[in-house]
């Protein structure tokens, strides 16, 4: 088997996004070894523009054939690309890739910072989909160097949410289907900010975690969602992406809102933490929301979902003003 050679090479373009079952048998077992000798190039292919496409690590990645095999090393990643339109063509997933529901009938390699190496490599992907910051850099490292092209995402603006799913619906060659999603992404996003704009503001805390105590700042893409809705972020100007922060610090901000996610998508065990703090003004009036994470901390276009339960979280507080 000699499988087609990915061209891999830095671009100058900046992109946009930057700013946790198995399937059909894949073949008897083979070697890791001997899988990295079926991975040599093929010389000479031709690239078609609209095959080509960059990454968030400005790497301009092109494909010789639409992308018919997929491997998603994320959840995020993973719905993206059945965004995309290419759900038909993923091999491969990780764990707690539960969306849409017919990803859990697909092959899973395990969690996402330890993925199993020879069974992906055994079922020849012609893309691979990484996360910038949430897969081992050793592993995809190794992948590239089998000559299996590696598209890396991480989504951490609304734009870049609807460049990811155009870009990669130009590797799937399913760009039509792509291009609809990302507009209704975009579309959506743009009626959430107008319909919000000059609303009075309501100053939030986001709990991303309990232990340790975690929220986002300003630059981070739910921060950015807070302010689309009309919400000052508490911790908006604190350096980190995801500040740790403790009990204290919540105290003295003395938000009027707590949005929460929790462990599962029902669990609103975080927002019980803070009844104790009666004085706080988020308890005193009544104002500690759950929102499902998946639907706020995956960067896929069920932002679009959370970004509205937030904003009518928010609506409810300036309600009980």
């Amino acid at each position: 088997m000699t499988t087609s050679t990915p061209v891999v090479r830095p671009s100058s373009v900046s992109t946009l996004a930057s700013s946790g079952r198995f399937g059909g048998a894949v073949g008897p077992a083979v070697g890791f070894s001997a899988l990295l000798a079926l991975s040599g190039p093929a010389a000479g292919e031709a690239y078609a523009d609209s095959l080509c496409a960059t990454d968030d690590r400005d790497r301009e990645v092109c494909l010789p054939v639409p992308a018919g095999r997929i491997a998603a090393l994320s959840p995020g990643a993973t719905e993206l690309v059945y965004a995309a339109g290419a759900g038909d063509q993923v091999v491969a997933v990780v764990d707690f890739s539960d969306y849409p529901p017919q990803a859990q009938a697909v092959p899973s390699l395990g969690s996402h910072t330890r993925i199993d190496m020879e069974r992906l490599v055994a079922l020849r992907p012609t893309l691979v989909i990484g996360w910038v910051t949430g897969n081992p850099s050793e592993q995809l490292e190794m992948l590239e160097a089998l000559g299996l092209p590696v598209f890396y995402l991480e989504p951490r603006s609304f734009e870049g949410v609807a460049s990811a799913i155009e870009r990669l619906g130009r590797l799937a060659g399913t760009a039509d289907a792509a291009d609809r999603e990302a507009r209704r992404f975009r579309d959506g996003m743009i009626e959430l900010r107008e319909r919000y704009a000059g609303r009075a503001p309501v100053r939030v805390f986001y709990q991303v975690w309990d232990e340790p105590l975690m929220t986002v700042n300003d630059a981070h893409l739910i921060g950015s969602v807070l302010t689309a809705c009309g919400g000052v972020n508490v911790f908006g100007d604190l350096e980190r992406l995801v500040p740790r922060i403790g009990d204290e610090s919540v105290l003295d901000a003395d938000p009027e809102a707590i949005l929460a996610g929790g462990m599962g998508e029902e669990s609103r065990e975080w927002l019980t933490h803070w009844e104790q703090y009666t004085n706080l003004t988020a308890v005193a009036e009544g104002n500690l929301f759950f929102v499902p994470p998946s639907l706020i901390q995956r960067p896929t276009p069920r932002l679009l979902e959370g970004s509205r339960l937030f904003c009518e979280k928010l609506e409810a507080a300036r309600a009980r003003r």
